[in-house]
């Protein structure tokens, strides 16, 4: 597959697994995120008031989950195919110096919308970091 392919929505069958990401996990990716989103909090941007507050290291934000939760699903089907809705459930932290390893699966296919329900699992060494639900529509004339 590559960047400016879209896949052959007909030729995906339910329970189709999406081949595995890991997304290293860096001080800088935090931040970035985090100033990205608009999200000022001090505990994805400042140490040592993420310890004051309980937390060892700075964390990853929702918005920046929710992120790389859309590309790891967009990069797999292609351009053109479009995010319908996206639904996310944050479980352990990410911290600078985590891998979050994510995995797949279509869970649902329905051929008269031509979309596409996707399990997705980010998980580091604490445990599942992320779980989501991804709907994608797959145009046939790519609009």
């Amino acid at each position: 597959m590559s960047w400016t392919e879209t896949l052959d929505f007909e030729a995906i069958a339910q329970n189709t697994a999406l081949p595995p990401l890991t997304v290293p996990v860096t001080t800088r990716g935090i931040v970035a995120g985090a100033l990205a989103t608009r999200d000022f909090q001090d505990v994805h941007h400042d140490p040592e008031r993420a310890r004051e507050l309980g937390s060892p290291n700075i964390f990853m934000n929702i918005l920046t989950t929710n992120g790389l939760v859309e590309r790891y699903v967009t990069e797999w089907a292609g351009p053109g195919a479009f995010l319908k809705s996206i639904a996310i459930r944050l479980g352990a932290p990410n911290y600078p110096g985590d891998v979050m390893a994510f995995s797949g699966t279509v869970t649902e296919r329905d051929p008269a919308a031509r979309t596409l329900t996707v399990a997705v699992d980010g998980k580091n060494a604490r445990g599942t970091h992320v779980s989501a639900t991804v709907k994608l529509h797959f145009p046939r004339d790519g609009r």
